[in-house]
């Protein structure tokens, strides 16, 4: 059985509790949340939080539907997983991150301290996203890749001015690529299969696969060699 016994546990009787689920002090589970079994919750993380849009919002405004999270996955301190979210099995979500609806995070991955992943963006498994990193909506992320901390995507050209109805386009990350510290990727870019986005970069065009790019706009100044792909770092 779950220990539902925690100091300040609110649980909302329609939550799914699986076996072996602790919660630290100060937890609130809100209704349809699904916790798998062995699933940790530490000290004041807030699970299914109900959606606020602005009135100019583009995210969906049909009713998400509950949180889910996968069994063995850890939920550390002040952290907020939105109502929609999808937290996949063994990974850990950090200390204040923030996980909007319809995102889906894989199977062994880690959001960082501080880091958010926006709402409709998709996040594969064994992917290492580092401490106060911003995903944007409407990303791909696939499996192994690596981000660096303080790097930042965006999705929006305009910055808010454009069409009604305009789709956003988040910047799209391939498997095993690596995104340095405090780099900055424009809407719509692709980093191709183990490419190499240098700290501090700025990238306004797409990065072909096994290419390492620096620099402010980043320039490919060479090719990631065999030695460094992932599967001998594994």
């Amino acid at each position: 059985m779950a220990a539902t016994d925690a100091p300040g546990l609110f649980l909302h009787p329609d939550a799914q509790i699986g076996a072996g689920v602790t919660f630290g002090t100060n937890v609130v589970v809100h209704a349809g949340v699904v916790l798998g079994d062995g699933v940790s919750v530490q000290d004041g993380a807030i699970l299914g939080k109900p959606v606020v849009l602005g009135p100019t919002s583009t995210a969906s405004r049909e009713e998400p539907p509950p949180l889910r999270i996968g069994a063995g996955a850890r939920i550390c301190a002040g952290a907020i997983l939105l109502a929609g979210a999808e937290i996949g099995e063994r990974a850990i979500i950090g200390d204040q991150a923030y996980v909007r609806e319809r995102s889906r995070i894989g199977a062994g991955s880690i959001v960082g301290q501080g880091s958010t992943v926006d709402n409709d963006t998709i996040v594969g498994d064994r992917v290492r996203i580092q401490s106060r990193v911003y995903v944007t909506a409407y990303m791909l992320i696939e499996d192994d890749v690596f981000v660096g901390p303080g790097a930042i995507m965006t999705n929006d050209d305009a910055m808010g001015r454009h069409p009604k109805g305009e789709p956003l386009r988040g910047p799209t990350l391939r498997r095993a690529c690596r995104i340095g510290g405090g780099s900055t990727l424009v809407p719509g870019v692709e980093i191709g299969e183990e490419a190499f986005v240098a700290a501090g970069a700025v990238v306004t065009n797409d990065v072909p696969p096994r290419a390492l790019v620096m620099g402010v706009p980043a320039r490919v100044v060479r090719q990631v060699t065999d030695a460094e792909l992932v599967e001998n770092w594994r």
